[in-house]
């Protein structure tokens, strides 16, 4: 029997049967799919919120944490300035010439002797020879006192230039007339512990002005 012989009620029925046997196909493949889908989203979503609530507290102590990241920072800037991590030496002789330049002092040598290796850092003396008027002296040794960059002055010996070997000075040069006292010290400077002592001593070795 065809579909157009039947009776209007069977037509309706067959419909209304088709379209559920529909329904049902649809919902166990495609709508079951995505409400599966959808629930297994939402579980994602409410662990990411669970996930958020649990770091929120931390959100305040993170930005505390970087602040004191910022300043410790800070603090490592100005230590690596006060006792360097460099290997060279040409930083600290340029300080101190630069600090003669400012007070009318004549550097004339600088004579490097045995690096000292300690635990967290390595002291590298030089042997300085200077001259110049005696209030100018005065005044380089305080800048010196004064620098941001540690520089330890000892076994300082001054004498009249007319004399120079009284301050065991290695030699004698045409002093202008102003220039009163002639000077020899050591001078030590600084570095942090993972400098060659070798190599610092031969770069300087035998600078002389």
């Amino acid at each position: 029997m065809n579909f157009s012989e039947m009776s209007g009620i069977k037509q309706w029925a067959l419909m209304v049967g088709g379209a559920l046997l529909l329904s049902v196909a649809l919902y166990f493949t495609y709508f079951k799919t995505q409400r599966e889908a959808n629930a297994g989203a939402q579980k994602a979503l409410d662990a990411k919120l669970q996930e958020n609530r649990e770091l929120e507290p931390y959100r305040t102590k993170l930005a505390e944490i970087d602040r004191q990241l910022a300043s410790l920072q800070q603090q490592l800037e100005i230590e690596k300035r006060i006792v360097p991590d460099e290997k060279e030496v040409d930083g600290f002789m340029k300080m101190l010439d630069g600090e003669a330049m400012k007070t009318g002092v004549e550097l004339r040598r600088y004579t490097a002797k045995e690096a000292s290796a300690k635990e967290f850092y390595t002291e590298v003396p030089f042997e300085v020879e200077l001259d110049g008027p005696y209030y100018s002296m005065l005044n380089f040794f305080d800048h010196v006192a004064k620098l941001e960059r540690i520089v330890n002055v000892s076994n300082l010996l001054v004498a009249n230039t007319k004399k120079p070997s009284d301050a065991k000075a290695k030699h004698t040069y045409h002093y202008a007339p102003s220039e009163t006292v002639v000077a020899t010290c050591l001078a030590s400077t600084f570095f942090s512990h993972d400098i060659q002592p070798a190599a610092t001593a031969v770069a300087a070795k035998g600078r002389k002005r």
